[in-house]
């Protein structure tokens, strides 16, 4: 019995095809692993995951293959000020914003129907057509808010 074919994958070999490119098993792999894993990966974990499934896969590959899954609207690459992308799975039914953490690296999706509002509200005022957004918030997570408290406490 055949499985049903994924929206994503659909997805990408149409856009692979519209493009003249090759459907290769690479690709889809790597697809795959960024879907299962979810979250926000650098190409080194990536690689990582990718390179248990298919030993034998480069960086540039991957490097290319992001690119491609990003193009085709599959997923999209975030820049949190660590000085490489993390990309993650599109989810076109869904939208989160970030709190990033500046000390570890923590980071959490929040959605907040509050937020979102005030966007459509300032847009409207502003007579402006909201076609994306992207809302990332830095600060100190609570466990490297309560390490740098507790060294900054005075010393007897």
């Amino acid at each position: 019995m055949k499985r049903k074919q994924a929206d994503w994958q659909k997805k990408l070999v149409s856009y692979v095809h519209q493009k003249g490119g090759r459907m290769t098993r690479q690709r889809l792999e790597v697809a795959q692993a960024l879907v299962e894993e979810k979250g926000h990966m650098g190409v080194g974990a990536l690689s990582d995951v990718i390179k248990k499934r298919f030993p034998s896969i480069s960086k540039a590959t991957l490097y290319r293959t992001m690119k491609l899954l990003c193009d085709a609207g599959i997923a999209k690459a975030c820049e949190f000020g660590e000085g490489f992308l993390r990309y993650e799975a599109l989810h076109p039914e869904e939208h989160h914003d970030h709190l990033i953490c500046t000390s570890c690296g923590k980071i959490v999706e929040f959605e907040e129907k509050a937020i979102e509002a005030l966007q459509e509200a300032v847009a409207k005022r502003f007579k402006f057509e909201i076609v994306s957004h992207r809302l990332d918030i830095f600060g100190l997570c609570d466990k490297c808010r309560k390490l740098t408290n507790k060294n900054d406490t005075p010393k007897e």
